[in-house]
């Protein structure tokens, strides 16, 4: 809604722009379902928010260029934040896999008897 509109607000600026800045904003919201209330990412989900913000100040303020940028570090914030958390998902199911084969291993050995 809020930025429905300040993009509403900014007649100078132009479409390319305020596109720009709608999908910084889109990719935020993006990384916030991904990361959700996980740790990894939250540092570069906060940044990214606070990037946006500088975004949609910018255009409100009719500055295009600091707009433009602050939008692109937006969008690098919150890819960011999204690869962080799921690395994090990936390395945490990596190591439940480990944890079972190393089970299963430990329940082999305890089953059958060793060949030499």
């Amino acid at each position: 809604m809020s930025l429905l509109a300040t993009l509403g607000a900014c007649t100078n600026t132009s479409a390319l722009t305020k596109e720009r800045v709608a999908q910084s904003d889109a990719s935020v919201q993006q990384a916030q379902q991904t990361v959700g209330r996980s740790e990894a990412g939250a540092i570069e989900l906060q940044q990214a928010r606070d990037k946006l913000s500088v975004a949609q100040a910018a255009l409100a303020k009719d500055q295009p260029q600091e707009a433009e940028h602050s939008a692109a570090q937006a969008h690098l914030y919150a890819e960011l934040a999204i690869a962080k958390s799921q690395s994090a998902s990936a390395r945490k199911a990596a190591d439940e896999v480990l944890a079972s084969v190393e089970i299963l291993r430990t329940e082999a050995e305890r089953t059958s008897p060793t060949q030499r």
